[in-house]
């Protein structure tokens, strides 16, 4: 039996797909809004695709989308889309002591599908950062039932956007799944508070060209979550005992 067979037929694998098709629905119509967007801005349906199966960020893809559209110059439109992610670096960081034993390769390949409700849900049924036999199965599960989703309706939007009017409001429908991921991200009041500072950081630099207000509320909200991190005290771990 190949290694990627045991992947699949583990029980974490369903348990991860299961668990990630609940909010399925939400990443799928995500995907949807920005397949459509792409090609509403102006982008040809192979640069589109090549975007969005390249990128595979959709809140990357958003920020730049404007960017591109306004000629910004392309130092802008990367630095844009490399804050966005920064996200994924922390996450990532988090990761580590999970999938370090793993071969380069494989992690690699695993960095690719990584996206934000993986990291959630993982994190939320493997708490403590220690390898374990029903990790990898479980990432894979969650992983790909997302990526499908995704790429399912993204391709979707792109291929029909031509079809599709504009006065639909898809804008808005974007915002929308936008607001339902990131309430589902909201679990504690770090978070909380980091959403709250990102949004009013957000209107404040609003006046700011090239949309670099977002830039500003992904600064502020990364320095205020780390400046809670770091002063929130740690509970100790239970001891145990020896015998």
């Amino acid at each position: 039996m190949s290694e990627w067979e045991r992947i699949r037929r583990h029980p974490e694998f369903r348990r991860g797909a299961s668990e990630m098709s609940g909010i399925a629905l939400g990443v799928a119509a995500w995907g949807l809004v920005t397949g459509v967007a792409m090609v509403k801005t102006g982008l040809s349906v192979p640069v589109a695709l090549a975007m969005s199966l390249l990128v595979f960020a959709g809140s990357a893809q958003l920020a730049a989308l404007p960017l591109i559209v306004a000629g910004a110059p392309i130092w802008v439109v990367w630095a844009t889309a490399i804050c966005v992610n920064l996200r994924f670096v922390i996450q990532s960081a988090q990761w580590r002591p999970y999938l370090a034993h793993l071969p380069l390769k494989q992690r690699a390949l695993m960095s690719y599908v990584a996206a934000d409700l993986n990291y959630v849900l993982f994190m939320a049924r493997f708490p403590d950062p220690v390898p374990g036999p029903g990790q990898v199965p479980y990432f894979w599960g969650g992983s790909l039932m997302n990526f499908g989703a995704w790429h399912v309706m993204s391709i979707v939007g792109i291929l029909f956007a031509s079809v599709i009017p504009t006065e639909w409001g898809f804008g808005f429908a974007g915002v929308l799944a936008l607001l339902g991921l990131v309430c589902s991200l909201l679990v504690d009041r770090g978070t909380w508070i980091a959403a709250a500072v990102a949004g009013c950081a957000a209107v404040a630099a609003f006046a700011l060209p090239f949309k670099l207000n977002i830039v500003v509320a992904i600064a502020a909200a990364v320095a205020i979550g780390l400046l809670i991190d770091h002063t929130t005290p740690r509970t100790p771990l239970p001891a145990t005992d020896p015998t």
